[in-house]
């Protein structure tokens, strides 16, 4: 079985790809053409659709639904120009860290 991280970063090179494609012919180009706001609109209406899964659905919506989730989330990411590279630094930088000490420290004043 291929590695997770291994097919985050292949998703990541095709999306990188198919940004110079025809909206005709790629949905990543047509999503990217449509701009920023159309796709935070999708990734968020993916991840409704993963929590509905995760509430009464099986666990194939679920798998398919967090899939979607993180395919949208990837295609946003290339829109604002940022590497999952960066994301995975963040996580890197956090872990070790609890969540409740994290989370106080980013709204402490």
């Amino acid at each position: 079985m291929p590695r997770a991280m291994d097919t985050l970063q292949r998703l990541e090179s095709t999306i990188a790809q198919r940004r110079s494609a025809s909206p005709d012919e790629s949905y990543v180009a047509k999503l990217l053409a449509r701009g920023v706001p159309v796709i935070a609109r999708k990734l968020g209406e993916e991840s409704t659709e993963a929590i509905i899964a995760a509430l009464s659905g099986t666990r194939e919506e679920l798998v398919g639904e967090a899939a979607d989730v993180l395919f949208h989330l990837l295609v946003l990411l290339a829109a604002k120009n940022v590497p999952l590279a960066d994301v995975l630094a963040e996580l890197d930088r956090r872990e070790g860290t609890s969540g409740l000490a994290e989370k106080a420290a980013r709204t402490a004043p």
